[in-house]
């Protein structure tokens, strides 16, 4: 991979912070504050590593002003002081990737299979040994990488990336700026049945997932079709790795889920959420804005305040877990007999 320098300045006018020194100075990349060396700009996004932060050889620290009035004057390089070192961290990472990765040629690859009636933008990337359904859109700068299946009727927007051995099912909607990773499913049918004495009758998925811009879908997530209405990811979802999200379900814009949530059927959820990694949300249930969900936890109730909420026991010895859960269980049976316990009081008095 090819390494291109940014200057200092441009950064700053980027980013727009205040730099402290030449806006001349170069640097070819980002690296922890702990291993950077001469050619690279670095963070200080925790106040705790002030003390690593002023050592560091960096040529360029990324702090706030709270910091550098603290270590400002013991760092040897040059200060970009920012509002938000972390975020500016990212958005400095995004432009190093984009400035060193080659850009996608566009055009279909002879071994993808096309049909007759997709309509591809001229500026997308078709890989080798992907499958176009029939009338599949695909917007501008669109990469659909080796091996995805779109079948018949997606749509994809423009400038997204859709990562190898994803499959899109029928007509599934997907929005700009979007990234798929490897092996998701999107559109598979909702865990639908209808028990007739004890057998089970398929009920037919027939909506759709329609995927807002600029969400982000982990490896080996799933995503269920509804079945009559949609299911809704909102702008700027953000999904982890092996996440479940069932049929019918509405996530709202901003929600942030890590990996192996559970999300059941018809659950709503709202805008600016985070679900920590396993944490499990039965169907049905209306979480609002806000709600923030520790990792772990089973949400079985809906939630109307914002918040965090924790759902689990904490962690402990075996034997003392079990003693625990001992007393749980016995805990009607303890009520019963306070209640009787002040009755008797009761009528002593």
């Amino acid at each position: 991979m090819t390494t291109t320098s940014i200057r200092l300045g441009e950064l700053a006018d980027r980013l727009g912070g205040r730099l402290t020194g030449s806006p001349d100075i170069a640097v070819s990349g980002i690296a922890p504050v702990s291993e950077a060396g001469s050619g690279h700009i670095t963070f200080l996004s925790n106040s705790k590593l002030r003390h690593v932060a002023a050592a560091s050889q960096a040529a360029a620290l990324m702090l706030t002003e709270a910091d550098y009035a603290q270590i400002g004057a013991d760092f040897q390089g040059v200060c970009l002081i920012v509002p938000n070192p972390y975020v500016c961290f990212a958005r400095v990472a995004q432009w190093f990737v984009t400035l060193n990765t080659p850009a996608p040629v566009a055009g279909v690859h002879p071994d993808a299979s096309v049909a007759a009636t997709a309509v591809i933008a001229a500026t997308a990337t078709i890989g080798a040994n992907a499958v176009i359904g029939e009338e599949v859109v695909i917007g501008e700068h669109t990469l659909i990488e080796p091996g995805v299946v779109l079948a018949r009727g997606v749509s994809i927007g423009a400038g997204s990336r859709i990562y190898p051995n994803v499959s899109v099912y029928e007509d599934c909607v997907i929005g700009d700026r979007c990234i798929i990773h490897s092996g998701a499913v999107i559109g598979a049918d909702g865990f639908g049945f209808a028990n007739d004495k004890g057998s089970w009758v398929k009920i037919p998925q027939t909506g759709r997932v329609v995927i807002g811009n600029d969400v982000e879908i982990g490896a080996n997530t799933s995503i269920d079709r509804g079945a009559l209405a949609d299911t809704v990811i909102e702008d700027g979802v953000k999904l982890d790795n092996q996440i479940q999200i069932g049929h019918n379900c509405h996530i709202g814009a901003h929600t942030a889920m890590a990996g192996c949530v559970g999300v059941a059927g018809s659950a709503k959820i709202g805008k600016h959420c985070t679900f920590g990694g396993a944490a499990m949300i039965l169907g049905h249930l209306t979480i609002a804005d806000n709600v923030h969900i520790s990792s772990g936890s089973l949400v079985s109730r809906s939630i109307s305040e914002p918040g965090q909420y924790t759902g689990f026991y904490p962690l402990a010895k075996n034997a003392d877990w079990e003693k625990t859960a001992a007393i749980v269980r016995n805990l009607g049976t303890m009520r019963e007999k306070l209640r009787q316990l002040e009755k008797i009081t009761k009528n002593k008095e």
